[in-house]
């Protein structure tokens, strides 16, 4: 049976009009297998920011989570909004949720910081479907259905095959902001992997003091540094560069910088599954 792939936009309206391409790619890749992909009418949906607004979300995200009929659930797009939606969908999941895959990045590290916390096994940082717009966008897609369909070990970040540690990623202001909320998921003896875009260099900086301070990250077994684009000039220059911020915050904190991380908001970002290896 082909793998069936739900679309959900949990945070800024996406673009229906990527439906076509991305199924065309689809079946490119997987000739005579490959998976359907549905997506929600909610994409379509406008509210302000958002596609529809809270109510319609978290009811879109229940669709897809809660029917045995899909087999993943794939973030359509980035933009503000997912945390609006922890608290109306976690006491809202049924036992199917907990058999599906859950793929997104940015802003949807919000809800999947959220599942990993309540035991969620089957959750990843990864391209999502609004990619296929970028320039080069198709190889991110194919990254991302490639995990989906088949779990292809050369869809994840290079890393993860020589350091068998449990593992996770997360845009770092996003992140930020889960710390000191019941959404932050236990990370001990994890892998962090972080990344950013479009931010102050001073703003990366402060966001690296609020995740390096909490008590609850000083437990993680290292961090690894995605990367940084397009951050934003500031006058006067902060006069540190990424890598050397990362580095200041982890030595004050005592925790390991373990190097780079082959993430980030781009065609090359790469899949990190949350957890354990295997």
């Amino acid at each position: 049976m082909a793998c069936r792939i739900g679309v959900v936009a949990t945070g800024s309206r996406g673009d229906p009009t990527v439906a076509a391409d991305v199924q065309a790619l689809a079946e490119r890749l997987f000739p005579g297998r490959a998976p359907e992909i549905l997506f929600h009418p909610n994409s379509a949906l406008v509210s302000g920011h958002f596609a529809g607004d809270d109510a319609a979300r978290a009811q879109a995200f229940l669709d897809v989570a809660n029917d045995p009929g899909f087999d993943a659930l794939w973030v359509a797009r980035g933009g503000y909004g997912a945390c609006r939606l922890i608290e109306k969908v976690l006491p809202e999941l049924k036992p199917a949720a907990r058999e599906k895959a859950y793929l997104g990045y940015s802003d949807a590290g919000s809800l999947l910081g959220a599942l990993y916390g309540q035991g969620f096994e089957h959750l990843a940082h990864g391209p999502m479907v609004q990619d296929i717009r970028r320039k080069g966008g198709e190889a991110a897609v194919a990254r991302a259905l490639s995990w989906l369909v088949d779990r292809s070990p050369e869809a994840l970040e290079p890393s993860l095959a020589e350091d068998a540690r449990p593992a996770v990623a997360f845009n770092l202001t996003i992140l930020a902001h889960l710390v000191g909320t019941p959404w932050l998921p236990d990370l001990d003896g994890h892998v962090l992997m972080v990344e950013e875009v479009s931010e102050y260099m001073y703003r990366i900086d402060r966001d690296l003091f609020q995740v390096t301070s909490s008590p609850a990250l000083r437990r993680i077994a290292g961090l690894r540094l995605g990367r940084c684009s397009d951050i934003v000039p500031n006058d006067p220059d902060f006069g540190l560069d990424e890598v050397e911020v990362a580095r200041s915050w982890c030595s004050r904190a005592g925790i390991a910088y373990l190097g780079r991380a082959d993430v980030g908001h781009d065609i090359d970002n790469k899949v990190v599954p949350f957890g354990p290896r295997g």
